[in-house]
């Protein structure tokens, strides 16, 4: 029997990929490395829309992050694909509309996977991550309170999960 580590893929999914799954994946990506989880957790994002292939997170956004000490600058854009609900054990969609697209795309038996990122909220009510593109910077700030409130109760989900059934997940190594 091999003891090498189980990995659990994470993919955190909004529109165009450049506002808020990228800020949830950076977020995320830091809350699991503090947790020294990083060979056990892969952090993933991507876009319901293909409209900025190979983008780097909005200006906005990486300004936000950074001003909480998240470095956002490594990430791009990308459109979920098929493969994305095979790879992927938590597909977490920020709003509505986006959880109606992953849902319509999703295949019969991955249905479990998909779920709103604020579901796993501590502190917050809100049913969404609300788009913060057509705002101020205030919409901005606001989305990283939701973000990093959800990202604190999915680390606890995670480790959990982990904890509780090793083996459900994939071998670590490379995907």
């Amino acid at each position: 029997m091999s003891t090498s580590p189980e990995v659990l893929t994470v993919l955190f999914v909004c529109m165009g990929n450049i506002c808020r799954s990228p800020t949830a994946h950076g977020v995320f990506r830091d809350r699991v490395r503090q947790a020294g989880l990083a060979g056990r957790v892969v952090v993933d994002s991507a876009g319901t829309h293909g409209y900025h292939p190979g983008a780097a997170p909005d200006a906005r956004t990486q300004q936000a992050a950074r001003l909480r000490n998240y470095d956002l600058s490594d990430l791009r854009a990308r459109q979920l694909h098929a493969h994305d609900f095979t790879e992927a054990d938590l597909i977490l969609v920020m709003d509505w509309d986006n959880l109606a697209l992953v849902e319509q795309a999703c295949p019969p038996g991955a249905e479990h996977k998909v779920r709103r990122l604020t579901e796993f909220c501590l502190l917050h009510a809100g049913e969404v991550v609300p788009d913060p593109y057509y705002g101020g910077e205030q919409g901005f700030e606001h989305v990283l309170d939701l973000i990093e409130d959800a990202c604190d109760g999915l680390l606890r989900h995670v480790q959990q999960r982990l904890a509780a059934n090793p083996q459900s997940s994939r071998r670590a190594g490379p995907h």
